[in-house]
């Protein structure tokens, strides 16, 4: 796994063989960031990233000077790996949470600008995760809410979808609080 831009740009990180996690490919995050990099400033930044797995994603944000990010996982030893990577390159922005990402939406009192999931693409309630986003208040005005999923989903009649992307088989569906 690579860090694709930023002051970390190239920078390799080492992912044990052991994980179960499925990081987001190279190829989409790329073109994630480059869409990104069209809607939002990355300075000032508060992003929340759900099913952080590997860290990747916040990684990605911390490279590009977002001042806060928190990272949500549930496995223990990818939030040591989190922990540790971001501890190594001196990432301070970055705040691991162990926690399932339902219960951690449900009880946040926080809003983020930006918010990302990557859930396991089997996850039986990962349609759910939009509506449970909006209902419980985490974007803030304008603030962005990314899904990355499978082909199986579409959010496109949802209130606050703003547009889905595909990259062969990963899908990043865009949502926004378009309240004020």
């Amino acid at each position: 796994m690579r860090i694709i831009s930023g002051k970390y740009k190239g920078k390799r990180i080492d992912v044990p063989k052991s994980f179960k996690a499925r990081p987001t490919t190279d190829f989409a995050k790329e073109n994630l960031f480059n869409i990104l990099n069209n809607f939002i400033d990355f300075e000032n930044l508060h992003v929340l990233d759900l099913f952080a797995g590997t860290g990747s994603i916040g990684f990605e944000f911390a490279s590009r000077d977002a001042a806060a990010i928190d990272c949500v996982e549930i496995d223990f030893r990818s939030v040591k790996h989190i922990q540790h990577v971001a501890t190594e390159l001196k990432l301070n922005q970055i705040k691991v949470y162990r926690s399932d990402a339902f219960r951690f939406i449900n009880n946040c009192t926080k809003q983020y600008n930006l918010i990302f999931a990557d859930p396991p693409y089997a996850l039986k309630n990962l349609g759910a995760l939009p509506d449970l986003i909006f209902e419980n208040g985490l974007l803030q005005p304008h603030g962005l809410f990314v899904l990355e999923h499978g082909q199986d989903l579409e959010f496109t009649d949802h209130s606050g979808f703003k547009e889905m992307r595909k990259y062969g088989s990963v899908h990043f569906s865009m949502f926004e609080n378009i309240r004020k």
